[in-house]
This record gives C-alpha cells, sequence and structure tokens, in this order.
C-alpha cells in the first residue's frame, strides 16, 4: 500500500480573527527574533484572509505584499504596521 502526503497549509486552517491572533502570538515566541519568520506568519494570515483585498486595504501591491511576507526578506516595520491593521490584528507589548 502506497502512502500519499500532501503539503499542509496553516492558512487554510486560520478561520477566526482569534485563531490568526492566537497563531501570530505563537510565531512571536518561536521566532527568536528572526523578522522573516514573523513576516512569513502574516503572510499565512494574509493569505487565510485573501491575499488582494489584504494588500488593497494596506495600500500595497499584490506583487509587493506577496515579496514582502515570503520570509525570504526583512520587510521594513512600516510595512508590518500596514499589514497588521490591514488584518485587523494590533500589536501590543508586554512585559516578560
Amino acid at each position: 500500500m502506497k502512502t500519499s502526503f500532501s503539503k499542509f497549509d496553516v492558512a487554510e486552517h486560520l478561520r477566526t480573527p482569534e485563531e490568526m491572533a492566537l497563531y501570530l502570538d505563537a510565531c512571536f515566541e518561536e521566532s527568536d527574533g528572526d523578522a522573516a519568520f514573523i513576516a512569513k506568519a502574516l503572510g499565512d494570515i494574509a493569505r487565510a484572509q485573501g491575499m488582494t483585498q489584504v494588500a488593497k486595504n494596506a495600500g500595497l501591491s499584490r506583487e509587493s505584499l506577496y515579496k514582502s511576507l515570503s520570509g525570504e526578506r526583512v520587510p521594513d516595520f512600516s510595512t508590518i504596521l500596514k499589514v497588521t491593521k490591514a488584518l485587523g490584528l494590533k500589536l501590543h507589548t508586554q512585559a516578560i
């Protein structure tokens, strides 16, 4: 019997704003300061919501958004702020 596997896509499982926020929080904890990792997590959330609409809401081109959130580069912090706002997420700090 042959076993087949399909590629897991977290974006298919992020259905609610609460799930998206919890996913991003978990990624912050696991990132170890890797900004590209966080950008990729934001990309996953943007794909779950619809990349075209997120790009429009953020005032960015769709292509630029894909590149910025690919995880292959570190986007400008201003891009991160625009995207989090477009996603309906708010960044906050907490003392550790």
